[in-house]
């Protein structure tokens, strides 16, 4: 563990890089130290304590979290229609076979894979939306992941990691397991923020996805490269695509930033706006060649 006269000089295993590397230290953020590898970029929170299966409940999906979602259920219709376009996406290098999503919370994109005819399956640590996703008749486990729940799944042709990698404690240990049920020609399909985005860079400790501890690791293009190849994995694409935002999860993120807690409305939740700050990417990752 860091002390506050350690930042000046020190190493860190980074999950990216896959060695101890030199850090330096960014600044604080919730009383969380954000720290950056001097390498491939990669930034990291300091946050030990920090428990997921805590954090992620039914609360952070319905704005009783300080970060989170501000109606995830009631949004529904809005999240469906961003998540065909997801799959539309994934459809066009794989056009069907076995998928699973990491993170599923309700089932929302599942169900829309399944529709489009994926084979779909899901994990989710939050019991409640676990449930939900199990009620429309989805193959969701409720939990972490796990090398026995991937056995139990078998070979993947598509894994979805939408907006997780950023939360799990160690993702080069994750990604690794994932990248080893993936069959050989399949893919991975991940977004995260972008934080060599120019509007990362320019706000810095104030960046709209500077969310310690929830957000516990912030990637550039570079450190996702070399994650990927750590685990023998290749960057097929990468790209800042536009996302269609429930009006009311704009309210609650904007009202966060400034020290208030804007409740949800049906209203806000029927409304969607096209939003694009060019600080979130979509990666598409492939087995590399032996």
């Amino acid at each position: 563990m860091l002390t506050r006269n350690d930042r000046t000089a020190f190493t860190l295993k980074c999950p990216a890089c896959g060695r101890a590397t030199p850090h330096r230290f960014l600044y604080i953020k919730n009383g969380c130290d954000i720290f950056q590898c001097r390498d491939c970029g990669l930034g990291r929170t300091e946050a030990s304590s920090f428990d997921p299966l805590a954090y992620y409940d039914d609360g952070y999906f319905s704005g009783r979290q300080s970060d989170g979602y501000a109606d995830y259920r009631g949004a529904e219709p809005v999240l469906r229609r961003e998540f065909a376009r997801t799959v539309e996406f994934i459809q066009h290098r794989k056009p069907h076979g076995c998928l699973l999503e990491i993170g599923c919370a309700y089932g929302f994109f599942l169900d829309e894979a399944r529709r489009a005819g994926f084979e779909v399956s899901g994990i989710e640590p939050a019991e409640s939306a676990a449930a939900h996703a199990g009620d429309l008749g989805l193959n969701v486990i409720c939990g972490l992941l796990s090398e026995a729940t991937l056995k139990s799944l078998g070979a993947l042709d598509v894994i979805v990691l939408l907006d997780v990698i950023e939360h799990l404690p160690d993702p080069q240990e994750a990604l690794a397991l994932l990248a080893n049920h993936l069959r050989p020609d399949g893919i991975i399909v991940l977004t995260t923020g972008d934080f060599g985005s120019l509007a990362a860079r320019s706000t810095g400790v104030h960046w709209r996805l500077m969310t310690p501890p929830q957000h516990l690791w912030f990637f550039n293009r570079a450190s996702i490269a070399s994650l990927a190849q750590s685990v023998g994995c290749r960057v097929e694409s990468a790209d800042h695509p536009w996302k269609f935002v429930p009006f009311s999860l704009i309210a609650f993120q904007v009202g966060r930033m400034l020290g208030h807690k804007i409740a949800a409305s049906p209203t806000g939740n029927r409304f969607a706006i096209p939003v694009n700050l060019f600080d979130a990417m979509r990666v598409v990752l492939s087995k590399a060649p032996p």
